[in-house]
């Protein structure tokens, strides 16, 4: 089981990015995929989550209206499309699958800096 993310990097304060996350090793359209992140000593917390068609999602309050998540089943990816960043976005952002058991990618940073 993989799950290898990709896309983040520095963006200044009110920028865009968008993460992905390559999954291989499962029944992808399965599992319920999710973003993650945590910012140094914070605890990790839920930030988006996509049901396994994909046709519901969930998104912690702190992020509502800019960012989004989206799944294409084809190609076993989930992205997050991440606009109007804010300095408080500043985290290693992490892709979750769940099913009966979780499996975790291995992060990557964003930095929202000026």
């Amino acid at each position: 089981v993989q799950l290898v993310e990709s896309g983040g990097g520095l963006v200044q304060p009110g920028g865009s990015l968008r993460l992905s996350c390559a999954a291989s090793g499962f029944t992808f359209s399965s599992y319920v995929m999710s973003w993650y992140r945590q910012a140094p000593g914070k605890e990790r917390e839920l930030v988006a989550t996509s049901t396994s068609a994909g046709g519901s999602t969930n998104y912690a309050d702190s992020v509502k209206g800019r960012f989004t998540i989206s799944r294409d089943n084809a190609k076993n990816t989930v992205y997050l499309q991440m606009n109007s960043l804010k300095p408080e976005d500043t985290a290693v952002y992490y892709c979750n699958a769940l099913r009966w058991i979780g499996y975790w990618g291995q992060g990557t940073q964003v930095t929202v800096s000026s």
